[in-house]
């Protein structure tokens, strides 16, 4: 299906020749010889190429499968069509990555649509999660994931990370391809509702002597909406210029790259490796949910393409301990591996792999090896904030028996309110004696928060959407103005800051 991202229009030059007699026999009249075209009367007309700029014109050129005339597939078109400024901004998310999505599926021999797949996942939003617990781009569970090679702990989800995702997405598609036939529709169907749903509609439809084509088939409805809609969706890319749609350009060439830092490394020192600052650098690698990468890894950075070539030799000029600072710390009594870890963010089973320990077992007096972020002195405030790291004047403080907001504010001098901020308590301020506070001069932002899309979904309602990303309803009516409203409607985008490490499966 792979097709030349050059189209030529060319002519053909007919040329006719003499032909060559052999004893002729008289005739009553003289033969008349055409006299042979000379090679300066013939006039070739060859065009240049056209050169393929944009990826959304190679995307366009490529596609294959047909637009049904469907109801549900001119119903979504007419929203796309009606709705224009969704496009620009998913055009303008896809921009550092629909290039490299466009390369692997060539590669691969795949639909090209199904480029446009991540725009009915997740709108091109590498942080949005589903009602199901999906994440990413190409929403993820964490079951597929794994089973695709895509790892998350502490430090990382690799459902954000896009080239890891996008290489575990299409990986799941050819094999939902195979298993259901070769047949790309029920393929795609297959993504969001299961292979076993998919099989199980079309044996029934053979048993009863029905069609087996897609449209045919009794799926979830959610299903019989996912690919009309992906079908629009290619529709009015394929034809934007006859429905007056500008799509954003997207330059085609390469806007990413992954580099292999072979190592676990600070964030804030790859930022500054590649000249630029750790918010470009963690939008661009929205996996990562630390200061630094995983020591486990994997091992790599995506950086601007324009970068890489600079971040590799400053990298490899770079001492391999330098990648992370440590900060020796001797242990106080009462101090916890889980305790310590919380305070310095990081995990307690890096702080025992770093410091050779086969427990949890510590001693006051004694010291820890911990990396740290480095010195907050030559950082500004924001990032400060992205690294989660607290003010000078933040500290820990341990509840005990008697204690409440209130009084531990006032021992504190800082409001009620922003305790409850800092350490992400209920709204009611309960307590329990042993929990470990976090007590700062200002806002620190949590490592793992993310201001995240969700797609409304049947039966959802602002209390079970709370409930499962761990928010308060007063929060979900604020970041939405649904003031007055009461209602959600299916298909609905709400705008979440959500702490990821605590979203409820």
């Amino acid at each position: 299906m792979h097709k030349s991202l050059y189209i030529f229009i060319g002519g053909m030059a007919f040329l006719t020749g003499c032909q060559t007699l052999t004893t002729p026999k008289p005739t009553p009249e003289p033969i008349a010889i055409q006299k042979p075209v000379e090679p300066e009367d013939t006039i070739v007309k060859v065009e240049k190429p056209v050169e393929i700029t944009d990826v959304w014109q190679r995307i366009s050129l490529q596609m294959e499968m047909p637009i049904d005339d469907h109801k549900l597939v001119n119903q979504y078109r007419d929203w796309y069509l009606a709705n224009p400024r969704h496009l620009e901004i998913v055009s303008k998310r896809a921009e550092p990555y629909l290039h490299y999505i466009v390369e692997e599926l060539e590669k691969r021999d795949m639909p090209i649509e199904i480029a446009l797949l991540p725009i009915v996942e997740s709108s091109f939003d590498p942080s949005a999660y589903s009602a199901s617990a999906a994440s990413g781009l190409w929403q993820l569970t964490s079951p597929i994931s794994n089973h695709f090679g895509v790892k998350s702990d502490w430090w990382y989800d690799g459902r954000r990370d896009v080239p890891a995702a996008t290489i575990a997405a299409l990986d799941f598609l050819e094999y939902l391809y195979d298993r259901t036939g070769e047949n790309w529709l029920y393929a795609i169907a297959a993504y969001n509702t299961g292979e076993g749903r998919v099989n199980n509609a079309v044996r029934r439809n053979k048993a009863a002597g029905k069609s087996t084509e897609f449209w045919a088939l009794s799926l979830p409805r959610e299903t019989q909406r996912y690919v009309p809609q992906l079908i629009a969706l290619s529709d009015v890319i394929k034809n934007a210029e006859k429905y007056g749609i500008n799509l954003t350009p997207i330059s085609n060439e390469p806007h990413i790259a992954i580099v292999d830092i072979q190592s676990q490394m600070d964030l804030k020192l790859a930022a500054d490796l590649a000249d630029m600052n750790i918010n470009e650098l963690k939008s661009l690698n929205p996996g990562l949910d630390r200061w630094a990468t995983s020591p486990d890894g994997p091992h790599t950075l995506v950086v601007p393409y324009d970068k890489k070539d600079v971040f590799e030799q400053k990298l490899a000029q770079l001492d391999p301990k330098s990648k992370l600072n440590w900060h020796r710390y001797k242990i106080q009594s009462g101090d916890t591996v889980s305790h310590i870890a919380k305070r310095f963010d990081t995990s307690p089973s890096f702080i025992r792999s770093s410091n050779n320990l086969k427990n949890n077992n510590i001693r006051a007096g004694r010291y820890l090896i911990i990396p740290v972020p480095p010195e907050g002195a030559d950082l500004t405030t924001d990032e400060l904030l992205a690294q989660n790291q607290l003010t000078p004047k933040a500290m820990t403080y341990t509840v005990k028996s008697g204690d409440s907001l209130w009084v531990i504010a006032r021992q504190f001098d800082v409001s009620v309110d922003a305790l409850i901020r800092w350490n992400r308590l209920p709204k009611n301020g309960a307590l329990s004696i042993g929990k470990v506070l976090t007590i700062g001069s200002a806002t620190s932002s949590n490592a793992t928060e993310r201001t995240v899309n969700y797609k409304v979904r049947s039966g959802d309602s602002l209390a079970r959407i709370a409930s499962r990303f761990n928010v308060s309803v007063d929060d979900l009516i604020k970041w939405n103005k649904l003031h007055n409203t009461k209602y959600i409607q299916p298909g609905q985008m709400l705008r979440l800051v959500v702490d990821v490490s605590k979203v409820n499966a």
